[in-house]
């Protein structure tokens, strides 16, 4: 008879419960995490089993023990976000948590998360490291401008980029005034050793993404450099899990929230339960895109022209863009610029706006050009 074992994941210990098909409790514990062997233990000795546990912090941690007895696929990866059940439960404990989910997976009602490779999960700590490393350079950096922005009489080199090589030696030239000096010299030291740290991790990238087919294909949309390309693969984790670029995208969070009841829509804010590192690295690379991409640049001017924000024009743009990754990724190919003529639906007739962009041969299409299908344009 099937067994299933719902896991309430802790930082340092876990609490289990065991049903059978009948929902009745067959066993139930506590393991601590410094004995990990008892988690073997466990699922040895309720042979093909399956197992549920919340997509926690370090929740890779307990996958890597329990994937060497269970199955393949008899591993659950419980969506939080979904398992309301558990959050909204009037008497919440850890036993009632383990013993919730096991029913939950008995009934074929739990909400899956997407299990990556470790491989792939590797690649992501060291692209989250390196932009955790990245912003704590721009608030040093920031913090910098503010100590020099306070000193009076202060000459600061002449070069376009402050914290460049020439910046860098002029900045640690400066002798500034008690305890300013001390500060801007220890701001500095900083500095340094978070560029080093940066360096480091990108030489690390280079070796675990290398140069793989998908990475290719993003990269070629404008915009979308060797990092959020690096994101964007790493966190896609292969475009077959979306049966649509609106499924994509809904899992980037690009997509407002709905309300709709009565007869009546109310579009809110952006979806919380998302993949805000997809999202973010869509819409890093379409404030580049705009300013280097006429097509890009075209359809956020007409965003703007309609009366739209600068962030939610530049969010449509990041949907066009995720939608057309969507659409590259699932036929393998590289993007094509080409030119087109944007009609803004909200214009007169006659007023149109054309973008320039590199034109390139394609057979088999009206006077060369590609079709909106062709180049995954699908929808506003």
């Amino acid at each position: 008879m099937p067994v299933y074992v719902g896991i309430d994941y802790h930082k340092r210990y876990s609490v289990y419960c065991v049903v059978d098909n009948d929902g009745e409790i067959l066993m139930r514990g506590r393991i601590e995490h410094a004995r990990p062997q008892e988690f073997v233990e466990l699922v040895k000795r309720w042979p093909g089993c399956r197992v549920v546990f919340e997509a926690t912090m370090n929740w890779g941690w307990l996958y890597e023990i329990l994937e060497q007895k269970v199955e393949e696929g008899n591993i659950v990866l419980a969506n939080p976000y979904k398992t309301r059940i558990i959050a909204e439960a009037q008497v919440k404990t850890d036993k009632v948590d383990a013993h919730i989910l096991a029913q939950l997976l008995r009934a074929n009602l739990v909400s899956g998360s997407h299990i990556a490779s470790k491989p792939t999960r590797e690649c992501k700590e060291v692209l989250r490291q390196r932009c955790f490393f990245v912003r704590q350079r721009t608030m040093l950096r920031n913090r910098i401008h503010r100590l020099l922005g306070g000193q009076h009489g202060v000459k600061l080199p002449q070069c376009s980029d402050l914290f460049g090589r020439k910046g860098m030696e002029a900045l640690e030239a400066l002798e500034l005034p008690a305890p300013a000096g001390l500060l801007l010299k220890q701001q500095l030291a900083i500095l340094r050793e978070l560029e080093a740290r940066v360096r480091e991790d990108e030489k690390a990238l280079e070796k675990m993404m290398g140069e793989t087919a998908e990475l290719s294909y993003v990269r070629s949309i404008p915009g979308m450099g060797p990092i959020l390309a690096s994101v964007v693969v790493s966190e896609i984790d292969g475009i077959g899990r979306f049966p649509s670029a609106q499924k994509l995208c809904g899992y980037a969070g690009l997509c407002p929230s709905t309300s709709s009841s009565g007869g009546k829509t109310y579009q809110g804010k952006l979806m919380r339960a998302c993949n805000k590192w997809l999202r973010w690295a869509f819409v890093e690379a379409a404030w580049v895109s705009v300013g280097c991409s006429p097509y890009f640049g075209e359809f956020y001017k007409n965003k703007r022209s309609l009366g739209k924000k600068a962030n939610t024009a530049i969010l449509a743009v990041a949907r066009r863009m995720a939608r057309i990754t969507w659409q590259l990724l699932t036929e393998k190919r590289e993007y094509a610029n080409f030119y087109t003529t944007q009609t803004n639906r909200r214009q007169p007739a006659g007023r149109q706006s054309s973008s320039a962009g590199l034109a390139k041969e394609w057979k088999g299409s009206t006077n060369n050009f590609p079709s909106r299908s062709e180049i995954g344009l699908v929808g506003r």
